[in-house]
């Protein structure tokens, strides 16, 4: 229950058109709710946060996610389950809304039954082909929580002239995510060429000395480049829900 339905429900009992009984049964579940002692899902976190409770699919049984996913759509408009394996979603696909788009790439099942116009502003960029699927765990998360989302990928630094095409659209970003492996070096010239805040993403794209993403994450802690902030390695959820909140700021300045 976000602060939208919460506002219609007094309004609701303002004017008579609900039981003040009935609007306790609605919101009693506030501010969780235990799910057969395996979960306790934050029904409040939307009132304080703006943004539900968002599900980690990796390493819950199918019996869980279905329950839960089954669960946050009877109490939200949008429902948001990152690193859902394909596997894991052929599993239970037949046992939560049909409504849900699953995308394989980025990993992400997601319900929006939102009627809000999204906020244009972000930016998301991505080194390498390699690096899309945490570019678009970050882009899909970013459009969830109300935001027109611009992608451009494949603008690593080995081929600096393909990002210099796009100074127009860099310039006219809100605020800009940056994907990248290997080096992790992308970061620190976007950070070079903008007035905005930089969501560097390191992933763990890359050959042995890489490990893991470890070598492009120090890379980006350590940046010459102002404005810089840095989310964990392949984070992409992390960085799309931070450009969000960045990007609805820009709005009450």
């Amino acid at each position: 229950m976000d602060e939208k339905q919460v506002t219609a429900l007094f309004e609701a009992v303002k004017q008579g058109e609900l039981s003040v009984a009935d609007a306790v049964s609605r919101i009693r579940a506030l501010p969780f709710q235990d799910v057969g002692g395996f979960a306790r899902l934050d029904h409040h976190r939307s009132l304080r946060c703006g943004f539900p409770e968002v599900v980690f699919g990796q390493g819950k049984s199918p019996e869980h996610l279905i329950h839960i996913i089954n669960q946050l759509n009877q109490s939200t408009e949008k429902v948001l389950v990152t690193r859902l394996a394909q596997e894991a979603y052929e599993q239970i696909k037949d046992y939560i809304p049909a409504e849900g788009l699953y995308d394989p790439t980025a990993r992400i099942y997601r319900i929006n039954r939102s009627t809000e116009t999204p906020l244009p502003g972000i930016l998301v960029l991505s080194a390498g082909t390699s690096d899309i699927a945490v570019a678009e765990e970050c882009a899909q998360t970013a459009e969830l929580a109300g935001n027109d989302v611009k992608r451009i990928y494949d603008v690593g630094v080995a081929g600096l002239h393909r990002l210099l095409a796009y100074t127009r659209e860099l310039q006219q970003a809100t605020v800009i995510v940056v994907v990248a492996g290997m080096d992790g070096a992308l970061p620190s010239v976007v950070g070079g060429l903008v007035d905005v805040p930089v969501i560097a993403v390191p992933t763990s794209i890359g050959y042995g000395a890489s490990l893991g993403g470890i070598a492009a994450l120090l890379s980006m802690l350590n940046s010459c480049s102002s404005g810089i902030s840095v989310v964990n390695i392949d984070n992409g959820f992390g960085a799309g829900y931070l450009a969000s909140i960045i990007n609805h700021q820009s709005i009450h300045a």
